[in-house]
Parts: C-alpha cells; structure tokens; sequence
C-alpha cells in the first residue's frame, strides 16, 4: 500500500512477538541474558519496548516455547509471528473473504484478542488486537 493511501480498519500496525520453539526454553533464555541482554521476565520471556511510540502495546515480545508445544498446531513450523492489528474482526472478515486459511480458533482476554491464520507456507500468524 502506497504511503499516502488511507489507512483502514483491519491492518497490521506492528510485529508484537516472535514465539519459537526451544529445546531447553529457560537455558535458552538464560543464554540470551547473559550474553545479549535480554531483559527476561519471569514467565520466560523477553518484553521490548519502542521508546520512539507513546503507545504502551508498541512493544515485541520474544519467547521460547517448550520444543513439544501444541500452540503452533497446525504449523509444522517451529516458530509463530504475533502480528498488532488496530481490528482483529476486520482483518479476519477480510482475510476470509480473500479465501485465505483462517483457523477456527480465538481468544478473547486481558491480554487482548487473538484470532490465527496459516500464510500460503503453513506458517502461523497470531493476530492481536491489544486491549482498548
């Protein structure tokens, strides 16, 4: 989309995670701190802000999953994008209509709303809509 054309409901606005899976998940973790920096939070995982946004979900989040996770099913990839969207439903209504691979699956939380489509190479996506 050029530059200057409109914005519209439904549309990725940012990378929120990358999720991958790990052998040894917290030694892993623990190697990415040590060596890089990693800020790792207690659940496992690492949080990065984006200082130049003020919006406090204009962050990427890191995480290793458990190498024998069932959460990027039905990829047979290790890993999984979380992708922000400003509207998880017009995304989701759009990408249906486009006869795209969106799964029967959602959460709806604290966290936000998540909904999850397959690209043409089996990958995951996570959609995510941060809470209002």
């Amino acid at each position: 989309m050029p530059a200057d054309a409109p914005a519209r409901p439904g549309r990725v606005t940012g990378l929120g995670g990358v999720f991958f899976k790990a052998r040894d998940p917290k030694a892993l973790a623990a190697w990415y701190a040590e060596h890089l920096g990693f800020p790792i939070e207690a659940w496992g995982g690492a949080i990065f802000r984006n200082a130049d946004d003020p919006n406090p979900e204009a962050y990427t989040n890191w995480s290793p999953f458990a190498a024998d996770t069932e959460y990027f099913e039905p990829s047979p990839h290790a890993f999984m994008l979380n992708l922000r969207v400003d509207d998880v439903e017009a995304l989701v209504a759009r990408l249906r209509a486009s006869g795209c691979r969106v799964l029967d699956r959602g959460e709806d939380g604290e966290f936000g709303r998540f909904r999850y489509v397959l690209d043409p190479e089996d990958h995951l996506l996570e959609l995510w809509e941060p809470p209002a």
